[in-house]
């Protein structure tokens, strides 16, 4: 469903219209080179050590972060909101998920690993990820504070209290969960690095339905974030 309609729009000759794409063509080379250059400050990061030895629950038994690389010297987490007691994921992770399978095709054979991490018991979140078709390992952290310390969880005393530390500053939250995204890197040493985390708009990234969209007219047409969007198997059109 659509917030709005095409409207009138400026129609010009083909000629006014190439050169109106050319203008755009600059920009969108001057964003590409800034891109490029945040993605190199980002790899430029200084790394943080885990001195924890996280074990969680995964669908063949206990699994500890370091199996987790399964080979590979990288590891992505993407910290999937689903509380114990719920009976669906959250609607927005499930958005970002569903562009996961297609993408660790290629990026498992470069040296990066993937899995996703819920606070949820292992077995109330099993059902759902049948149900979506997703195929990525998904392991539970109900054991352990993983999703704590890394500021995708709160307990709701510290809520009340007031401003916590997430994103990177003291705001106020009224979830007790929050989606979020972290990069670790393994030595030979067997040695666990975190290297990177995003949260909040920092995940649009990983959203490739929205590049598409950003692409049309309407743009993501939305109300609100991912006003629109459904589970993809309960889209009524």
């Amino acid at each position: 469903m659509t917030t709005e309609t095409p409207t009138k729009h400026n129609v010009v000759s083909q000629d006014e219209w190439i050169s109106a794409g050319n203008a755009l063509l600059k920009k969108e080379k001057e964003f590409t080179k800034a891109r490029d250059a945040m993605s190199a400050a980002r790899r430029e990061l200084p790394w943080l050590k885990v001195e924890t030895n996280y074990v969680f629950e995964g669908p063949d038994g206990p699994v500890s972060l370091s199996d987790l690389f399964n080979g590979s010297s990288q590891l992505i987490v993407y910290h999937f909101m689903y509380e114990p007691g719920w009976d669906e994921g959250c609607p927005g992770c499930s958005f970002v998920c569903d562009h996961v399978d297609g993408a660790r095709q290629h990026f498992e054979h470069h040296d990066v690993a993937f899995v996703a991490v819920s606070r949820a018991p292992l077995a109330e979140f099993q059902a759902f990820s049948k149900r979506m078709g997703w195929t990525f390992r998904w392991v539970s952290s109900n054991q352990n504070n993983f999703n704590y310390d890394f500021g995708v969880s709160y307990h709701r005393e510290d809520l009340d209290k007031g401003p916590v530390l997430h994103n990177f500053i003291m705001q106020k939250l009224k979830s007790e969960d929050q989606p979020g995204l972290t990069v670790f890197t393994k030595d030979a040493e067997g040695n666990i690095y975190r290297t990177y985390s995003t949260y909040e708009r920092g995940l649009d990234l990983l959203v490739g339905a929205y590049n598409f969209l950003d692409l049309t007219p309407l743009g993501r047409n939305e109300s609100g974030p991912m006003s629109w969007m459904n589970f993809h198997d309960q889209y009524k059109d």
